[in-house]
């Protein structure tokens, strides 16, 4: 009777190396997955001052403007690296133009534009999903910073994609055709998989 219990206890503990060994596996897998997909886009961060109605639609205003002029800039860029390079050259005048619609709008916030490493949830967005991890990020701060932020891509230009369209934008910007089917895939083994990149990468942050 011990023997048999014994062994039944050993198989669970097999059965439990098994799933742990395959979640480490996935994990390491989903892991690369989204760090191929980060370098390969810039995402767009708008930070309003506040959480109030007036300063929630000054950053819709403010983001307006930042997609009106990068869109045309970032049509020349072929891939990530040109499309930093091209932002960089232009952040003090993607900033000089936030100012000035934030000073048309009767307000006198400080805003900050940068290019800077951030780290980002998985987020859903229509017709595609991005896993969490760090991306390049043009990120504009308004006043204090603290209100709710708008996130999305602006490259490839993906902000005012229709999804029909996301596909034919995406693969123009370097991704892969596995890449672009993997985010814009609807289904549940997805949004799990984004959700473990998440868990890892928050695993990272934590532990280093």
């Amino acid at each position: 009777m011990k023997t048999e219990r014994a062994g039944k206890l050993k198989l669970v503990e097999i059965t439990l190396l098994l799933f742990l060994a395959a979640f480490l596996a996935s994990g390491a897998a989903a892991l690369q997955t989204g760090q191929e997909l980060s370098d390969k886009v810039v995402r767009l961060h708008v930070l309003a001052n506040s959480d109030s109605e007036e300063d929630q639609a000054l950053k819709l205003r403010v983001r307006d403007r930042i997609l009106a002029c990068t869109e045309p800039i970032l049509t020349e860029a072929a891939d990530r690296r040109e499309a930093e390079a091209l932002l960089q050259e232009r952040l003090w005048e993607l900033e000089e133009m936030a100012a000035g619609e934030i000073r048309a709008n009767g307000y006198d916030y400080d805003v900050t534009i940068k290019l800077e490493d951030t780290m980002f949830p998985t987020r859903e967005y229509e017709g595609f999903t991005l896993p969490a991890g760090r991306y390049l990020a043009l990120r504009a701060v308004i006043g204090a910073g603290e209100g709710q932020n708008w996130w999305c891509v602006v490259f490839p230009p993906l902000c005012a994609a229709a999804a029909a369209e996301v596909p034919e934008a995406a693969l123009a910007a370097g991704l892969s055709s596995g890449q672009v089917g993997l985010i814009t895939e609807e289904n549940q083994s997805y949004v799990l998989k984004s959700k473990l990149v998440e868990f890892w990468q928050e695993l990272e942050e934590k532990f280093g």
